[in-house]
């Protein structure tokens, strides 16, 4: 490989340096904590009806967020990205979570309507 080659790939990894083992470790061992605290409530909190599952829903959704932030963020190195391309992917998204929600909402009513 010539120099100018070993140049331009230690620059091309610059951009995205300050993802170290540290912090990748540290994202993962977020997002295991996100999903042991799912794992508790999907296996114990709701089946022992200490948490109602018209609240575990929304407690779902809002740590699936935490999740889809941490793992968009950084291993799809969006953090890292310019404001506008991060805007082309978040409007999009708070729309589908805002349809989401109004679906959730409006299962509810038919599940009780059945009921």
């Amino acid at each position: 490989m010539s120099s100018e080659a070993t140049h331009a790939a230690h620059h091309e990894g610059e951009e995205h340096g300050s993802m170290t083992k540290k912090k990748i470790w540290g994202v993962f061992w977020i997002l295991l904590g996100i999903t042991t605290i799912e794992f508790i409530i999907a296996l114990y909190l709701v089946p022992h009806g200490i948490i109602p599952l018209k609240a575990a829903n929304p407690v779902y959704i809002v740590l699936t967020l935490f999740k889809a932030f941490y793992i968009i963020a950084y291993f799809m190195h969006l953090k890292f990205e310019k404001v506008g391309l991060i805007y082309a992917v978040v409007v999009p998204v708070l729309f589908i979570i805002g349809l989401i929600l109004v679906l959730t909402n409006e299962s509810h009513h038919w599940i009780d309507l059945r009921a």
